[in-house]
């Protein structure tokens, strides 16, 4: 009975990830946009490695984790679990100096992360030019509406971030913004569908002289994903829709 609830639940994540590809390719549609324009990343947060390896093997190769000691636990580098190597690994939590050489120096797989302040960035430059790797793809967090529990920097503060990250940390490579919501967006559109995340967009991609379909734009999880599409985003991160409500031990 157990392996039997096993495999319908992973056939439920496929199915599911199957659903969350049409509905991206819909709003890509609805938007005038086309769906090669956004990445989905599933975020298998809490999630066993046989759930992504269900959605791997679905077709998908773009992964999230949140936390750093749950991405060391999947990576194939350092783990025994039967995940293989070509899935491209985005850190999408809040990471703290002390966890950078943890995280880097066992997985070489991490294509993208976000970052938050010149401390970090700092860090990530220098552990990146010792492991000789290639320059490793950052995303700016932007805290857009203004919730003391949100990380990012204040929209005032990204463009000096975006800018450190370009001209002095020569290991690593600013590749957009990114920025977490409301959970009740739709009562407060300024945070999310208004031009917070835009204007620093435009400021960020002016001073370092780039055009703005050069920054990509990191916002949408399960909830409102399709709403972001519409106002731009390129990468959309979507956990539970796709693997089910998260599971946490109890304390």
């Amino acid at each position: 009975m157990e392996a039997a609830t096993s495999a319908a639940v992973d056939g439920a994540a496929a199915g599911a990830f199957r659903s969350v590809v049409r509905r991206i390719h819909q709003a890509a549609e609805s938007a005038g946009r086309g769906p090669h324009q956004i990445r989905l990343v599933a975020v298998s947060k809490t999630k066993p490695v046989s759930l992504v390896r269900q959605v791997y093997d679905a077709g998908h190769r773009c992964f999230g984790e949140n936390y750093v000691q749950e991405l060391i636990d999947k990576a194939p580098q350092v783990s025994s679990l039967s995940l293989p190597e070509d899935i491209e690994w985005h850190f999408i939590g809040n990471l703290q100096s002390n966890k950078v050489k943890p995280l880097l120096g066992k997985i070489s797989l991490i294509e993208r992360l976000a970052i938050d302040s010149l401390q970090i960035a700092n860090r990530l430059d220098r552990m990146v030019e010792s492991l000789g790797r290639k320059p490793l793809k950052v995303f700016v967090q932007v805290n857009t509406s203004g919730e003391e529990s949100k990380n990012g920097v204040e929209p005032s503060e990204c463009m000096e971030l975006a800018k450190h990250v370009s001209e002095r940390c020569l290991n690593l490579e600013f590749c957009g913004l990114m920025t977490i919501g409301m959970l009740d967006y739709s009562s407060t559109p300024e945070n999310f569908k208004g031009q917070t995340l835009a204007n620093c967009r435009s400021e960020v991609c002016k001073a370092l002289g780039i055009e703005e379909e050069q920054c990509e734009l990191s916002m949408g999880m399960s909830n409102d994903f399709e709403q972001a599409i519409e106002m731009g985003s390129t990468n959309v991160r979507v956990g539970s829709v796709i693997f089910g409500a998260r599971e946490y031990a109890k304390k």
